[in-house]
């Protein structure tokens, strides 16, 4: 993407005019338009949009002032995000490595960009693994007695970094309700099935005794309903009677860490939008 520029997300009633509108603004100020996105959905009768644009000749201060009247017409729900500014990602994790090891080489070789101001984790496990990218590794043990004041720790580490986004690459903790609630939109998991079969504990050996022939894996934002949010990115991969439950399990792991690398990937370029518990992701 250039230096100077910028994502413009839109979402609103579907009516005429709305795409001549925002390009007749962006025009009038020679702002560039570097990719162009746009979706209706004649079922909710909504429209979304997401452009990427440049060389905007006036601040973000003039630009907000002004598009707030054909956002107020429109009855817009709206952002404008610098390009220029990386989000700050909380990488959660308890003992499987293959998710959270992606996203750190992915992020060291700058293939995804963001930042990472810390990861946490309910176990120790990965605490040499993180520490040798130069990141903070923060301990905070989960028991069904502690719960409350674990997660209470965790939100005040996620204040204290300014976290916008909580990525669980493969923690195996159920996220209290309260958390959800305060970060909707913001907390990305990835579970080991193809939602919505196969939700909660143990996906594979559940698929195993059905004997289907895909798995998959879910990129999802958390809502307070367990593998039921909106859904982000999906992928499968197919088996036979020949795999076993063990052999679901490796096969599935590429899957889930790709799934889980393109999700986030989507959600950092903010590709996704989400309406009821449904999105429009502009891949």
């Amino acid at each position: 993407m250039e230096r100077n520029s910028y994502v413009l997300t839109i979402s609103c009633p579907d009516r005429v005019g709305i795409v001549a509108r925002v390009s007749s603004f962006l025009a009038e100020h020679n702002c560039m338009i570097a990719e162009a996105n746009h979706h209706a959905d004649t079922y909710s009768g909504q429209f979304f949009m997401r452009n990427e644009i440049t060389d905007i000749q006036i601040s973000d201060e003039e630009f907000r002032e002004g598009f707030s009247k054909i956002a107020d017409e429109f009855q817009m729900s709206w952002k404008l995000n610098s390009t220029c500014v990386k989000k700050r990602v909380i990488l959660m994790v308890s003992k499987q490595d293959h998710c959270l090891a992606d996203l750190l080489y992915r992020w060291s070789s700058g293939e995804l960009e963001y930042d990472i101001p810390c990861v946490i984790s309910n176990h120790l496990d990965m605490k040499g693994l993180v520490e040798w990218y130069g990141i903070p590794y923060i301990h905070v043990p989960v028991t069904p007695e502690n719960k409350p004041m674990a997660f209470a720790e965790v939100v005040r580490w996620v204040e204290h970094y300014e976290a916008d986004t909580i990525v669980l690459a493969r923690y195996m903790q159920i996220i209290p309700p309260e958390l959800c609630q305060k970060y909707p939109g913001q907390i990305i998991n990835i579970h080991h099935s193809f939602l919505p079969s196969f939700i909660g504990a143990k996906p594979y050996h559940q698929a195993y005794e059905r004997g289907v022939k895909l798995i998959g894996a879910t990129c999802h934002y958390v809502t307070e309903d367990l593998d039921a949010g909106p859904i982000i990115e999906q992928d499968v991969a197919r088996v036979s009677h020949s795999e076993s439950a063990d052999q679901m399990v490796v096969l599935g792991k590429d899957v889930e860490k790709n799934v889980l690398a393109r999700g986030l990937k989507y959600h950092l370029q903010d590709r996704v939008l989400v309406y009821g518990n449904k999105t429009v992701v502009f891949a």
